[in-house]
């Protein structure tokens, strides 16, 4: 209403200032239940009144002055017609139109032409790069192998992913990469063999947040089969690796999977590391917005989708070198036939990083549970009206909030308002942290979310018996609860709350919590809040000891 308000006022002054000012154009909107001729006739005072757009329940008045007209019954809003619009940027790269994802994702209608923004580091954690590639010249600042040798791409995947965030734009050659202002930090953690070491990787997600990334690409997983343990590949060095990332301030992106390297298809699990918390879960979806039949399926890590079918990126010159004929040298329509018309959701992935590496150039202010949100709730819902057939309206497991939208996510990022950013992340776990709950009584703001953030951990010491009261308030009151794990705890992922030392009950409005600590066991104990049921939001805790 603000913006609104000061357009109207702004406009206004320019058109009476004088009296010889020449004629303006405005539109006026007409409330559906008012009387467009009566509205007509009170605004021929202002000028020569034009009504083609009636349908939409609006005159067009050719005047030299809109005061007064808020004022006449009926009128909802003014708009001075002076504003223009300019059409979308469409980079001149000569591969570009075959990049149909960059339409769907709707990569460049936010700017007329690339603005000058300020350098995004993105790292890609993957089977490496070619580095002599055209379209990455000037784009990487670091390149490591933690899996011996050069950092050199042999399966293609690594420099496929690549291509699709950072690929040189608007430079009349090969493909158009969607984050422009991208650095690359590429760590190669891919044997040549093609498989990757839990420990590779865990040093690769911690290089990368170490030298300054910014947003951290996963496009790997491994099975997750919460009704089978012993296929499940959960791994605690994993889960250390990303939360050090997050804690950093990475926006950490994977891939939710395929099912063909399930035992079933459709999967309804997200494969690790995008089942861990903090980290968005992409799947993929093709032209038609039918979700893919490949893309696994999760009700709670499945958060964003981007198209993942025939997709052109960049590979090493090396697989294409042998294609006879081609003229397309470095680039997939040229490659191997596993890449020719690459699909997964290891090619959806790179687009939500893309856009991620975006928001954060346009400002880079923002946190990385931020930057989750707005990719997240600006997405284009997908449900049986626009394609996916198998979708419901709001969010759900084949699509988590929708398709992506980075037009709609930059456009909300420029706010206000800004989702609460939470200085306290991440605590999603017993150990890892400093401890906040340090002062006798006090309180704090933090955010909790049912899908990507359910658990906030706060340590805190207690005297033998003493007691500690907790109280949560907030629009998360209702649907969280707080409970008390004691000094041997090690861990609370996956471990029910039942088993807590105790648990928070519901006063009003709040949830409060009392506990003394035993003669014989003082020591430092530890607040969990938890998220138990699908809403998000901010909370106050407050404490007393």
């Amino acid at each position: 209403m603000k913006r609104t308000a000061a357009v109207f006022v702004a406009v206004a002054a320019a058109l009476v200032a004088s009296g010889t000012a020449s004629a303006a154009r405005f539109a006026v909107g007409v409330d559906p239940a008012a009387s467009l001729s009566h509205v007509s006739a009170r605004l021929g005072a202002y000028g020569t009144v034009s009504r083609d757009l009636t349908q939409l329940h609006v005159l067009v008045v050719n005047g030299r002055s809109v005061r007064g007209v808020k004022r006449i019954d009926g009128v909802r809003w003014v708009e001075w017609l002076g504003t223009r619009r300019r059409l979308a940027f469409s980079p001149n790269d000569t591969l570009a139109a075959k990049q149909w994802y960059l339409q769907q994702d709707r990569a460049f209608d936010f700017w007329p032409e690339p603005p000058a923004l300020p350098a995004v580091k993105v790292a890609v954690v993957d089977s490496g790069i070619d580095l002599g590639h055209p379209d990455f010249a000037s784009r990487v600042v670091l390149a490591r192998s933690f899996v011996g040798g050069s950092v050199a791409d042999v399966q293609g995947h690594g420099t496929f992913v690549a291509g699709e965030i950072a690929a040189a734009t608007d430079n009349a050659t090969g493909i158009a990469g969607i984050a422009f202002p991208a650095q690359l930090l590429i760590a190669k953690v891919v044997h040549n063999d093609g498989t990757i070491s839990l420990e590779a990787e865990a040093n690769g997600i911690r290089w990368a947040a170490d030298q300054g990334a910014r947003v951290i690409n996963l496009s790997l997983g491994g099975l997750r089969d919460p009704r089978d343990a012993s296929r499940d590949t959960y791994s605690p060095l994993e889960a250390a690796a990303v939360r050090y990332a997050v804690s950093k301030g990475a926006v950490v992106v994977a891939a939710v999977g395929n099912s063909d390297s399930a035992p079933s298809t459709p999967w309804p699990y997200a494969s690790y590391p995008a089942a861990l918390p903090h980290v968005i879960g992409v799947s993929s979806i093709g032209r038609t917005n039918a979700v893919s039949s490949f893309s696994d399926r999760d009700t709670v890590f499945n958060d964003i989708a981007a198209p993942g079918e025939d997709i052109l990126s960049t590979v090493p010159r090396s697989l294409t070198k042998a294609s006879v004929g081609c003229v397309d040298q470095g680039y997939s329509d040229c490659g191997p036939d596993d890449l020719r018309h690459a699909r997964g959701t290891s090619f959806a992935a790179p687009q939500v990083s893309a856009a991620a590496a975006l928001l954060i150039a346009q400002n880079p202010a923002l946190k990385a549970s931020q930057v989750e949100y707005l990719l997240e709730r600006s997405a284009v819902d997908l449900n049986a009206s626009n394609g996916c057939t198998g979708c419901v309206n709001g969010r759900d497991a084949l699509s988590g909030w929708g398709r992506l939208d980075i037009a709609s996510a930059l456009a909300a990022a420029k706010g206000p308002p800004l989702p609460h950013a939470d200085a306290f992340e991440s605590n999603d776990d017993v150990g890892g942290h400093s401890g906040v709950l340090v002062a006798r009584q006090g309180s704090l703001t933090a955010t909790l979310d049912f899908w990507d953030d359910p658990s906030d951990v706060y340590p805190v010491d207690l005297v033998a018996g003493r007691r500690l009261t907790v109280s949560l308030s907030g629009s998360l009151a209702g649907a969280a609860r707080v409970a008390l794990w004691g000094p041997r705890t090690r861990t609370v992922y996956g471990v029910s709350v039942t088993r807590a030392l105790a648990r928070s009950i519901r006063v009003g409005v709040t949830q409060r919590l009392s506990y003394v600590a035993a003669k014989a066991n003082g020591g430092r104990y530890y607040v969990q809040v938890i998220a138990r049921r699908p809403l998000s939001g901010a909370y106050t805790l407050s404490w007393r000891r």
